[in-house]
This record gives C-alpha cells, structure tokens and sequence, in this order.
C-alpha cells in the first residue's frame, strides 16, 4: 500500500472515531508503529490531523462539527489554544467541551501537572489519556454519543450539574449580539450549558470566522464568558461588542 493510500485511511479514522492511537493504526494497517508515526507527522505537517502524544485526534470530529461556518483556520484556531492555554494553572479542575479548537487546546495542556480535566469529548479524554500522566484525574461524561464525536443527554448533564469546576473552555459555531454562543445542536447545547453553570470563569475560544454567525441552540448568552480569546481576523465591531459583553477580550495575532 502507497503511502498516499495509508494516510487516506488513517485520515477517515481519525475523523471517524474523533482520535487514534500509533499502535492501534499500525495494527489496523499492517505496518510498524514507525511506519505508522510517520503517516500520522505527515498528515499533521498538512494541518489534516492534530499531533498528540502517542497518537493523533482530529480537527474536524464529525459531520456536525465539519459543517461549521468558513474555513477550518488551523493556524488561527492553533493560536488561539496556545494563548488560552496559558491561562490554566497546576492542580485545577477544568473542563472542557467538545470542538476543533478545544481538542487543540487539550494539546497544549498534556503536561500540566494535577490537572483533573473533565470533558464530553471522546477525542480529548483520549488525548489526555495518551500522556498517561499519574498525577492527572480524566473525567468523561457519559450519555449518548453525537456524530462530532461528543457525549451528550440526560446522564451528561446530571453529571455535569454535580460538578465544581476552576474554568470551563467552549468552543462554538457562532457568537452575536442577541443570539449569544450558539451551536445547531439542540443536545450538545444543553450539555455545554450544563457544564458552563458548574464553572466559576467560562473562557469561549472562537476564531474570527464566529462572530455574526447564529445558529438553532443557543449555550449561553455573551456576557457570560469571562473570557474570550479570538484572533486579530475579528472586525472592529465585532472587537467594540465583545469588549462591551465579555469580561475579558483577548486578541492574538
């Protein structure tokens, strides 16, 4: 098998499944973890897949997700969870929700040591659960799997109603003046909004390509973020608005 042909198939597994292990594609495909590795660097290289410890996740989870506004923006979506990243601190509890640029954000944040990180993304527990770190507690809601790859329904909001938590990143499909953080998806909503109430600051990573966009569920209204971390793509008034409802308005170029 060319390796075109192999890095098409890991590419359809990683979108599939939201997240896969080295060993387990090079057993899938017939060929040694090195060979395996270095299918899954190239496909990162192309900006198609996020690297991860051990393994890979995906930037696009599912067709919900890939259905999103514009272009997918790696190098702005990427930006954006390096700086939010810098926001956490050792030993807190966080949580985060499923979307592209929080699976980026779980990368960044593999080696922060006690971190207790709770998520209705299979992606990102899987991410976490690559490090294998000791010192580090993986809490994954339960419920009904979505085709983004995301946990959601009756059980993951129970759950997430119980839960304290330090910060909460969400990543969204829109963001606007009356309609707030929004997502098509009437289940995911309510999770996200579930686990939003059960943090003391609620950080939104959304790229420039959000704003003015609205959709059917609405998660939470504008001036419930704490924070909001967007890229300098974003226009004047959409920066005006933002300063005026948000907490706090971060820019990265």
């Amino acid at each position: 098998m060319y390796a075109e042909q192999r890095q098409a198939k890991i590419l359809a597994e990683i979108n599939r499944t939201g997240g896969a292990r080295i060993t387990d594609l090079g057993d899938r495909l017939g060929v040694s973890g090195v060979t395996a590795r270095r299918d899954v660097e190239a496909l990162a290289e192309r900006g198609l897949v996020a690297r991860v410890r051990g393994g890979a996740m995906a930037l696009t989870p599912g067709p919900a997700l890939a259905a999103g506004p514009g272009p997918s923006r790696y190098r702005e979506k990427t930006a954006i969870a390096r700086t939010a990243a810098r926001l956490v601190r050792p030993a807190e509890a966080i949580g985060i929700l499923a979307g592209r640029t929080t699976m980026l954000l779980a990368r960044e944040l593999i080696d922060v040591p006690g971190l207790t990180v709770v998520t209705n993304a299979l992606a990102v527990a899987d991410a976490f659960h690559h490090e294998g770190r000791p010192d580090q507690t993986v809490v994954l809601l339960g419920g009904v799997r979505t085709r983004s790859g995301a946990l959601t329904g009756p059980v993951a909001e129970q759950t997430a109603a119980g839960l304290n938590l330090d910060v909460v990143f969400l990543s969204v499909y829109g963001m606007a003046p009356r309609a707030g953080f929004t997502t098509p998806d009437l289940a995911e909503a309510r999770t996200s909004a579930a686990l939003v109430g059960a943090a003391r600051r609620v950080v939104v990573l959304a790229d420039h390509g959000k704003w003015g966009v609205r959709s059917a569920a609405v998660i939470a209204p504008l001036d419930r973020a704490d924070v909001l971390v967007t890229d300098d793509g974003l226009s004047q008034a959409g920066r005006s608005e933002l300063r005026r409802q948000v907490g706090h308005l971060i820019i990265v170029p």
